[in-house]
């Protein structure tokens, strides 16, 4: 389960479950086994500063640029921060714990005895920043909204599951199920609710990009100030915020204002940093980390850069193939490519050993499969043997190394085997296949900065006879392109939360295969995947929900649809030297979550 940050990247946290057996009753907050840090009269969240001054501006930046108002569409991109800042869902996560929400906008949660309903009272003081209150046609609009087709696919498949909703008073709205899912409740809770006057007012998804523009209404803690299209917007903290003394809240979102420049590329957008014109980043790149963070204002102390750990499920990052092309249909072709990748020799000579390789689509977590198959997965894997690949029975997840015993040069004449039982030789240099077609794709790319790891994987590549090319494009005609489909390999990243659940519809299932903006990119179509991710859906207990992760993990990681790439189990962040943080970190948590707790130091 996932809670949400901005499509189609989307990222939602976890929650979970009420005791079973038990009648319904109304509830502050829900966890996965039925216990929550925080009691019902709690006043903050422990990894929140008391101190914590409200205040000044802040500077954030962005890459690329943005063309609507409104995230939860399809086409278009729409701005940093607007989920963030501007709407507010159902319920909240709590960052120190890996299964718990806390009520927001809905003040009690009450899940039927049957688990095929839950019920929401909303608080009286929700109000929207247009000053009107929330009520329940508001929270069943946006259900409604969200799973039509007006909407981000996203929606559509994180709620499907979610049948529909009645309204039980001015305050009160009951969710009802399809079936039971011992996450759907709370995936309930994280419904993103929208202002029913204002789509009323103003189209949803207009026609043409008419109003595309147009500021939102939301309940959230900032209301939009100011927009320059595509280059700059600015968020001002809401003076008359209907939760700003909530618990889930209090000691956050400190800044009087935040606002969030556009730059084209990430070199230029670090001389930026390092020059003053904004105040906090993530560095991506381990080479700016070890390197480029460096000059007169950090020997000041006037920038600081330091990390911060996390015990965050890495999930998957990759190069994926994008088997919707016949080029990549065969998963010894797709096995073959990713032996031509030296991880070890890119992580030593480019990444100065910073990064972990990744061995799981669920890495850094206990959902990540060891070994062979345990009878429990066996029980779920032996009905599907016929159509998954032998291996998942009988080889671990293990990725290609060239460290000794192992060898580039190994794996090259490995891969170049494997080509051959594919029908692939070379002939004058050249990989060429029995009817005469040579082995050709193009790498996409929208970091320029990324072309340095891709330039030894293609030299390899090339060796066996592939031409490959890659390039770095614009950003918004890149999301244009991922979001079509329109690609042969591109890298991405597959977040995981500490749950995982019905996001992975939308990560690897045949239903999301051919769905425009859908996060199947690699285009995966099957019978076996579709069944386990259906086990991970509807797993009863923590134990079914391990090992169905773990199953799929093996089915998926024996397809070969990607190439796994590494991760990093820590947050790097370079700031200002005037931002201050709560000294207790969080334990599950992104930058921009870690971001909201922090101050500015008095002038």
């Amino acid at each position: 389960m996932f809670r949400y940050v901005i499509p189609p990247a989307v990222a939602l946290t976890v929650c979970a479950i009420f005791l079973l057996a038990r009648p319904a009753l109304a509830a502050h907050g829900v966890s996965i086994d039925g216990t929550l840090k925080y009691p019902a009269e709690f006043s903050r969240f422990a990894y929140v500063d008391p101190a914590a001054r409200q205040g000044g501006s802040l500077t954030l930046h962005d890459l690329g640029s943005f063309d609507k108002m409104n995230p939860f569409t399809l086409k278009g991109n729409g701005p940093a921060g607007l989920t963030r800042y501007v709407f507010e869902t159902l319920a909240v996560p709590s960052l120190d714990e890996p299964f718990a929400e806390y009520g927001l906008i809905a003040e009690d949660i009450a899940l039927a005895p049957d688990r095929k309903s839950v019920t929401f009272t909303l608080n009286p003081k929700a109000r929207f920043s247009d000053g009107t209150p929330i009520t329940a046609e508001d929270v069943q609009f946006s259900l409604e909204t969200l799973k039509s087709d007006q909407a981000h696919p996203f929606y559509q498949i994180y709620f499907r599951d979610i049948d529909g909703a009645d309204i039980l008073g001015e305050r009160q709205i009951r969710f009802r199920f399809a079936r039971t899912n011992r996450e759907l409740h709370m995936i309930a809770t994280q419904l993103p609710v929208l202002s029913r006057k204002f789509y009323t007012q103003h189209p949803f998804n207009p026609a043409g990009g008419d109003g595309a523009m147009t500021v939102p209404v939301g309940s959230g803690p900032y209301t939009v100030s100011s927009v320059v299209p595509g280059k700059s917007i600015t968020y001002t903290r809401n003076p008359a915020y209907w939760a700003a003394d909530h618990p889930t809240r209090r000691h956050q979102f400190n800044f009087d204002t935040i606002t969030f420049k556009y730059f084209k590329d990430p070199v230029v957008s670090l001389e930026a940093f390092k020059a003053g014109e904004f105040d906090f980043m993530m560095v991506h790149i381990a080479k700016q980390w070890q390197r480029d963070l460096t000059g007169r204002r950090f020997d000041a102390g006037e920038l600081v850069k330091k990390t911060f750990p996390h015990h965050n499920n890495a999930g998957m990052q990759a190069f994926v193939f994008n088997t919707r092309r016949p080029l990549f249909q065969d998963p010894l072709v797709r096995r073959a490519l990713g032996l031509a990748f030296d991880f070890e020799w890119t992580n030593r000579t480019l990444f100065f050993s910073q990064y972990t390789r990744t061995n799981s689509f669920f890495a850094n977590s206990d959902y990540a499969a060891g070994g062979l198959p345990d009878a429990a997965e066996l029980r779920l894997l032996e009905p599907l043997r016929d159509q998954v690949p032998a291996e998942v029975f009988t080889r671990p997840l293990v990725p290609p190394s060239t460290e000794p015993p192992n060898s580039l040069r190994a794996n090259m004449l490995e891969a170049k085997t494997l080509l051959e039982e594919a029908g692939w030789t070379v002939r004058g240099g050249v990989l060429t296949n029995g009817a005469g077609d040579t082995f050709r794709f193009d790498i996409l790319l929208v970091d320029s900065s990324f072309q340095r790891v891709i330039a030894p994987y293609a030299a390899n590549l090339r060796k066996l006879g592939i031409a490959v090319d890659y390039r770095t494009i614009d950003p918004a005609l890149y999301a244009d392109r991922v979001r079509d489909f329109d690609f042969d390999m591109v890298v991405t990243s597959f977040g995981q939360s500490q749950s995982p659940g019905n996001e992975q519809r939308d990560y690897w299932t045949s239903q999301a295969a051919d769905r425009k903006g859908s996060r199947n990119l690699a285009g995966i179509r099957s019978p076996a995947v579709d069944a386990l991710v259906d086990a991970v859906i509807y797993a009863d207990t923590q134990a079914q929900l391990t090992t169905a992760c773990r199953a799929l993990d093996r089915v998926l990681w024996h397809g070969y649809y990607l190439v796994p790439n590494w991760y990093l189990a820590n947050h790097r962040l370079a700031f200002t030297s005037r931002l201050r943080y709560p000294q207790t970190l969080p334990l599950y948590y992104s930058h921009e979550q870690w971001l909201d707790t922090w101050w500015l130091a008095k002038p």
